[in-house]
């Protein structure tokens, strides 16, 4: 749980209710702090002062519903002292907070709210990660990919076609000063390469993301040498593309590891093992380190086949 107040009485008071009723909670005095924190601890709910010194409350609610790492799952309950124009309240609502709550707190009826609210988000978190897609990118999600490869491979199969798994990532580690910049850094990448996916992809590529700043691509009727146009069309489309973070910007480049087939009947692998390996050949050459931006899993000294 975290909460966002500059006025002690008020968070102290607010700790008194939740602490007993088995909350953890996080403060934050500043609305900026409270997107921090948010960012890297993920609470199961915010509350949020309607007047911080640095942010509106309502602003903080809405940059928060901005953040793709910030779950719109999450419920934000806003609180005021002293009277709230109607006007405010409805800024609030449409800034994406789910209750609107004035001083001093019943704090009975906070806690039945928040426990509500809760449960809620935990279904739909739940429903979410059975889910095949991923909820950043609206791509497909590891398990998502993985079964949408097994169908291309049994359809690459029964007609004798090719078929190409690629697999692509920032080509260094990213490294950052804090947590929450981390984790803006890997979400502004994460849009980034799905747009580029999206754009060079064809519409009978199976697209997802299987990690936090890597991706996959299955493409049917595809051939060793048409992974690898593939990989430097994709790789031509990010060179020279920054993320900016603050007064800071980041060139995106990235490499990319691939297995191909030239007729699925005669691969000693299915295609799911086959995106498996592709991933593993990625690995292999950002842990080289080396002037390559692509490698075959074939390629990888030891590698079965």
């Amino acid at each position: 749980m975290l909460i966002a107040s500059d006025q002690e009485w008020s968070g102290r008071s607010l700790e008194s209710i939740l602490g007993p009723r088995g909350y953890a909670v996080l403060r934050a005095y500043t609305g900026r702090q409270a997107i921090e924190l948010a960012r890297a601890s993920n609470p199961d709910a915010v509350i949020v002062d309607a007047r911080l010194p640095d942010v509106d409350g309502v602003d903080v609610c809405s940059m928060l519903r901005d953040q793709p790492s910030f779950s719109a799952t999450t419920p934000i309950i806003m609180t005021a002292t002293g009277s709230t124009s109607r006007a405010h309240r409805i800024a609030a609502y449409q800034a994406g907070a789910w209750e609107f709550c004035s001083q001093p707190l019943d704090g009975d009826l906070l806690v039945a709210k928040l426990s509500t609210f809760i449960r809620c988000k935990a279904e739909v978190d739940r429903v979410r990660d059975e889910s095949l897609t991923d909820q950043l990118t609206g791509l497909y999600n590891v398990r998502g990919l993985a079964r949408r490869a097994k169908e291309i491979g049994a359809e690459a199969l029964r007609a004798h076609r090719a078929l190409a798994c690629i697999a692509l990532g920032p080509d260094a580690t990213l490294r950052a000063q804090s947590e929450a910049e981390l984790r803006e850094i890997e979400d502004q990448l994460g849009a980034k390469m799905s747009a580029v996916l999206r754009s060079a992809g064809r519409a009978s590529d199976a697209i997802g993301r299987v990690g936090q700043t890597e991706f996959a691509i299955v493409a049917p009727a595809t051939p060793p040498a048409g992974a690898l146009r593939l990989v430097e069309r994709i790789r031509a489309e990010v060179q020279g593309t920054s993320i900016v973070l603050g007064e800071k910007e980041f060139a995106v480049t990235i490499r990319a590891g691939y297995t191909a087939v030239p007729d699925m009947a005669d691969s000693p692998v299915e295609a799911d093992e086959m995106l498996l390996r592709a991933v593993t050949a990625l690995h292999h050459l950002r842990t080289e380190g080396n002037g390559s931006f692509v490698r075959a899993y074939e390629q990888i000294a030891g590698a079965t086949t």
